[in-house]
């Protein structure tokens, strides 16, 4: 979000997770890139647009501009919850899965990522509110990583998947495989 109060910039490596945004919210603006040193590709996606109400909105929920590492608790319905989570992981998070090094069963793991540790706090909080899910929250290097394995993360995946009108689709096709290789071993 610029400083100016009206304008509201989403950038992002991953040119699919731009233009799913630009879906959701009907906007035909250009994509452009600029150049940058934390992907290997050089460049990062950004989309701008104009929109006060949306802006204000935005704050009156807790997003402000240079948020990464001040954001905290935000105003979220629960109704709308899994739906922000959903793409919170879409565009700040990683599913995987690994084999278990002493079990040697598959293990499907949810991450999410931030610079702000208050606000993976909330979330954690949320989810375990919500869902009954105790997630781990770590400090890897310089961000901080909540993170949900086993059963959690499958209930997690489950019930961010319920509906979905709007997604990441490759995050989406993961998760689909994931909890399928998980019913045939069950």
């Amino acid at each position: 979000m610029s400083k100016d109060g009206r304008h509201i910039i989403f950038v992002s490596k991953d040119f699919d997770l731009i233009k799913t945004f630009m879906v959701c919210l009907g906007i035909k603006n250009k994509i452009g890139t600029k150049k940058s040193g934390y992907n290997k590709n050089g460049k990062y996606y950004y989309v701008q647009f104009g929109n006060v109400r949306l802006y204000r909105w935005l704050n009156s929920i807790g997003i402000w501009s240079n948020k990464s590492k001040f954001i905290s608790d935000l105003k979220i319905l629960d109704k709308y919850f899994f739906d922000f989570l959903r793409g919170l992981i879409d565009g700040d998070g990683c599913i995987s899965s690994f084999i278990h090094p002493e079990s040697r069963h598959p293990q499907i793991r949810v991450r999410i990522c931030s610079a702000s540790k208050p606000f993976l706090l909330w979330l954690k909080d949320n989810i375990n509110r919500l869902l009954y899910l105790e997630g781990k929250i770590r400090n890897i290097k310089t961000v901080f990583e909540l993170v949900y394995y086993k059963h959690s993360s499958i209930v997690l995946l489950k019930r961010i998947y319920k509906k979905v009108p709007f997604c990441l689709n490759r995050k989406f096709e993961i998760a689909k495989v994931l909890l399928a290789d998980i019913a045939e071993l069950a």
